[in-house]
């Protein structure tokens, strides 16, 4: 492929990057007309072959141009590092650190204070309780780069706290291209057989096929009945409906067959059985072509597809920091799952003057859980040689389906003479008119989680020897949980330069509008056996204990309800309207200003919504106008930003020292604003909203240098300071000893200091042998604050760090490319500090999460130019993830180690 591109600034510098860094093995060949005289230094055509050389090119003259402090993650290095989701390839960047597997910490700060974009469009999150977006639901398949822009710039919303990361997903290429890949692997963890179940018949391509659907004769009892299912609420209606009984004996006994012929309806083939573990699945292909036609004109298209399935297995292992050897908690889980994605590119430009694109992506991720909990609590424990065990089957299916349209238009000289008449010679051709468009729909389902209880029998060591399903309302669980948040975003801007002699000045604005409304609806039935003519019966399986015979019975006294508090559900809604204006002034090429000034209006509601509420007692929707006002939220402010630049060539061929300063502000999320007490739906733990929530305000201060030499090497340094008042924080709530209680409250303040250190450095300086690799990495090094203030409850420590917040992360990489080009390998590694886990409450020590080093090796094989064979081992070191309070380590998980090998072919 040729290239003869010229950037403004450090033309040598992006020449060089990366191709004698990252590949060292490009093969260059160089063309010139003549070489005599002064001639000979003139380099007229360059065709370069190098893997990863036009990609870094290209992300480091983005970064050099942008004006705030932002880091560029190309999908070539994400790719020859291995990282299959966007969570884990954050990783990789600076100051950023994972929370389970799909949370990004940028900067010390939780993953409230992080925004979420695709293609710089606002997008809808499958989380169930947050308004956050989950990154492990986006396959790195889709990505063509990552933005993380750590600095605050007027023209991206407000709601900005360690950072935003864009998602841009891969445009329309040059040329025709079509891509095949196909890979197979396991995990150490996956071993043989895993716990399984009957499940549906489109189980493989990850969606129910109604076998676990809310079935519709329940739906129709619920309306019938008014929402309550017990023996009493149906003989009351019975009644009500004119049906009479010789006695209430008798009018009891009809409503209990009645009851008991609901709860046949639920699906029961809940059988919990060992099943042999299939190898993993992942298949790729992509196919696209760009079209040049007469006049300027250009149509191109992209089109993908993913799939991928795999098994896998975990045991985690939790203790009471004050009995750690008698109340011990063990759960062994199987998790089938299947990701699925596919996408549509379209885009038409016409002489790089008028551009318009079309976006569309649908991405699915199923997680189907099976898994067996054996546990002790402070009412039983291992000593008294009797336990429990929980049973839960839980079908967890996420969706993201988004369309999204986007423009450019200029008035160039083509434009011009494309309309007749000379009507656009008005207009000034450099400026030029973006705007977006953008419509994302994101849905949970999980139908049909079954949880049961059962009681057992241990010996000395904990181990059970015998169980049998616990008698009482609460034996079993059957929930069906749906989520649907909906996003309609779009805005436009205009963009001006002036140049002058020795300067030039860009103006810029723009409009934004963000509509988002969710639904979460669950619905919860509860089936107990309050007694068994044949107790030995409650020790067979699952689906004998609640099979038809059992039920129906009328020996056996089984007992069937909707379960949970009417709390449970929500609606909420929220609308931003916000404007921005930029001015961009830079002055010889040397000192660059840039200032800007952003207004938002947010409105926000959130309802708790009863589904099954039929009365003005008992309404779906408070009408309390008190609560009705406690539910909405507004906000009216200015966010101001500024950053100054100086280029120059301080200690390399280019150097930059940026320096930023804004305000920006985090709002509550969408069911915090409640005073509901509702059960998480992840973590089973019992969340206390708060009405009087208020936004986080928050004050940004960065300094960053960046060095970049002309053999390809870099260096950045940059320093950082936020200033938080009103920090939005989970606190430890008092609650049962057996269950785990948080509120949400706005702490006192929270500060944040630290310093990122990023380098890449060639290696050849160590001899002939080592020109084939380089060495990259980055170091944060940060100190945080939480002042908890008076409106916590009995914190242990009122002054401590932030939750989520490491003391360090490190992440490193050490690259090599064979001189022939046909090998390259990576070895990354990653690990962070100690990072608050959860604060205690009246003296309870608070617990933090270890360091988790993490080992990963990719290697390539490129035998030709089409194909490449690459094999990924991750979790070298086969590290536990771990959560140690007073010395004990009260949570322990093992997540494996994992191996995968693929093919591709690319053309």
């Amino acid at each position: 492929m040729k290239k003869n591109e010229v950037f403004q600034r450090a033309p040598l510098v992006l020449a060089i990057a990366t191709a004698s860094v990252i590949a060292p093995n490009a093969i260059a060949q160089v063309e010139m007309d003549t070489i005599a005289g002064p001639q000979a230094q003139q380099l007229e055509e360059v065709l370069v072959q190098g893997r990863l050389k036009d990609a870094a090119e290209m992300l480091v003259s983005e970064r050099l141009e942008e004006e705030v402090v932002t880091d560029i993650l190309g999908s070539e290095m994400i790719g020859r590092v291995g990282d299959s989701t966007v969570a884990a390839a954050l990783r990789r960047v600076s100051g950023l650190s994972l929370i389970s597997d799909k949370f990004v910490y940028v900067r010390g700060l939780g993953e409230r204070y992080s925004s979420t974009t695709l293609n710089g469009a606002t997008v809808p999150s499958p989380d169930l309780t947050r308004n956050v977006i989950p990154l492990d639901i986006f396959p790195t398949s889709v990505v063509d780069s990552l933005a993380v822009q750590k600095s605050y710039s007027a023209d991206q919303a407000a709601t900005f706290g360690g950072g935003n990361v864009n998602i841009r997903t891969k445009g329309i290429p040059d040329a025709l291209t079509y891509s095949i890949e196909i890979g197979s692997g396991m995990n150490s963890e996956t071993e043989g057989e895993v716990l399984s179940y009957d499940g549906g018949g489109d189980d493989s391509f990850g969606t129910d096929d109604g076998t676990r659907a809310l079935p519709t004769e329940l739906q129709q009892a619920l309306q019938r009945f008014k929402g309550r299912l017990g023996v009493q609420d149906i003989r009351n209606v019975l009644e009500l409906e004119g049906n009479e009984y010789g006695s209430a004996a008798e009018a009891i006994a009809a409503a209990q067959r009645l009851n008991r012929e609901l709860a046949l309806n639920l699906n029961r083939d809940i059988a919990i059985e060992e099943e042999s573990s299939t190898p993993d699945l992942d298949a790729k292909a992509s196919v696209g072509n760009r079209f040049y036609m007469r006049d300027d004109w250009e149509i191109g298209f992209l089109a993908g597809a993913s799939y991928k399935n795999r098994w896998r297995e975990e045991e985690t292992t939790k203790r009471s920091y004050g009995l750690p050897e008698e109340v011990v908690d063990v759960e062994s889980t199987s998790t089938y799952s299947v990701d699925l994605s596919g996408n549509v590119n379209v885009g038409i430009r016409f002489a790089d003057e008028q551009e318009v694109s079309f976006t569309n992506l649908y991405l699915r991720n199923t997680d189907d859980d099976t898994a067996i909990r054996d546990f002790f609590n402070e009412n039983r424990q291992v000593s008294d040689g009797r336990g429990f065990r929980e049973y839960t089957i839980k079908y967890e299916e996420r969706d993201l389906l988004v369309h999204q349209a986007k423009g450019r238009h200029s008035v160039g000289p083509a434009t011009k003479a494309l309309i007749p008449g000379g009507l656009l010679n008005w207009a000034p051709e450099a400026l030029t008119i973006d705007w977006f468009y953008s419509d994302a729909t994101a849905q949970t389902d999980i139908p049909n989680e079954v949880t049961v209880n059962a009681d057992t029998v241990t010996n000395a060591q904990g181990e059970t020897v015998a169980s049998s399903v616990s008698t009482g309302v609460n034996s079993s669980g059957f929930r069906f949980t749906a989520l649907e948040d909906q996003v309609l975003n779009y805005g436009w801007g205009t963009t001006l330069p002036l140049v002058f002699s020795r300067s030039t000045l860009e103006l810029s604005g723009g409009f934004a509008r963000t509509e988002k409304a969710r639904t979460y609806k669950q619905t919860e039935f509860r089936l107990g056996v309050l007694s068994a003519d044949d107790a030995g019966s409650l020790e067979g399986s699952l689906g004998d204990v609640f099979g038809d015979s059992q039920v129906t019975n009328p020996d056996n006294d089984y007992v069937f309800d909707r379960a949970g508090a009417n709390n449970q559900s929500y609606i909420a809604a929220t609308l931003t309207d916000a404007a921005f204006g930029k001015v961009d002034w830079t002055l010889n090429e040397t000192w660059r200003v840039s200032a800007g000034a952003r207004w938002e209006e947010y409105n926000q509601v959130a309802l708790d919504w009863n589904p099954y509420g039929y009365t003005l007692d008992d309404p779906q929707i408070t009408s309390d106008a008190d609560e009705l006002l406690d539910a909405t939220y507004t906000d009216d402010a200015v966010y101001p930003s500024l950053s100054l630049t100086y280029m120059g060539s301080l200690w390399a061929e280019t150097f930059q020292l940026r320096l930023g300063a804004s305000k920006t502000a985090v709002r509550p999320d969408l069911r915090e604003i409640t005073d509901a007490i509702y059960i998480d739906p992840i973590t089973d733990e019992q969340i206390k909203g708060n009405p009087n929530a208020r936004p986080s305000e928050i004050t940004n201060f960065d300094v960053r240098g960046e060095w970049y030499f002309d053999n390809g090497d870099s260096l950045t340094l940059t320093a950082y300071y936020k200033d938080i008042m009103d920090p939005i924080e989970f606190f430890e709530l008092a609650s049962s000893d057996t269950n785990t209680a948080r509120e949400i409250i706005n702490a006192e303040s929270g500060e944040i200091t630290g310093v990122e250190l990023e380098a890449l450095k060639a290696l050849g300086f160590l001899g002939e042998f080592m020109d084939s690799f380089f060495v990259q990495g980055n170091l944060t090094v940060q100190e945080t604050e939480l002042v908890a203030g008076t409106e916590a409850d009995a914190p242990t420590n009122p002054v401590r760090n932030m939750s989520g917040a490491s003391d360090y992360v490190v992440n490193m990489l050490v690259g090599f490319d064979s001189p022939d080009g046909a090998h390259s390998a990576t070895l990354g590694y990653n690990v962070f500090g100690d990072r608050l886990y959860l604060a205690g409450r009246n003296g309870a020590p608070d617990a933090y999460e270890l360091p988790f080093h993490s080992l990963d090796l990719t290697y390539a094989w490129y035998p030709t130019e089409e194909i490449t064979i690459k094999a990924k081992m991750q979790n070298l070191l086969d590290e536990a993830i771990e959560i140690e309070r007073a010395n004990v380590i009260v949570f322990e998980e093992k997540p494996g180690q994992s191996f995968a090998l693929s093919a591709q072919y690319t053309f």
